[in-house]
């Protein structure tokens, strides 16, 4: 099973819990609460893979907790917002 770090952000009542995958560029999830969010991030990894697929592309491995709070790009979201691990649907890497 391969599982990909996600950044969930929450900004409020008043708005939509993003999803983000710091090691996919533009791989992006959301729903109206946190549950929801993470119900669609399984299916956001997967047409994300698909699409890479489509392009001739390879899914980038998923870096660790541990490599990802060493990035600066990254580290600073991981202490002020919340970290899941979405496992990316056996479909859309079968071939690995």
């Amino acid at each position: 099973m391969t599982h990909y770090v996600a950044i969930i952000e929450d900004a409020g009542p008043d708005y939509a819990v993003g999803v983000w995958f710091p090691d996919l560029p533009g791989c992006t999830s959301a729903g109206d609460d946190i549950d929801e969010a993470l119900r669609n991030a399984p299916e956001a990894l997967a047409l994300y893979a698909e699409g890479l697929e489509q392009d001739g592309d390879e899914l980038p491995r998923p870096r660790t907790l541990t490599e990802l709070r060493a990035d600066p790009e990254v580290a600073d979201d991981l202490k002020t917002c919340m970290v899941a691990l979405v496992e990316l649907p056996v479909r859309a890497h079968a071939a690995e």
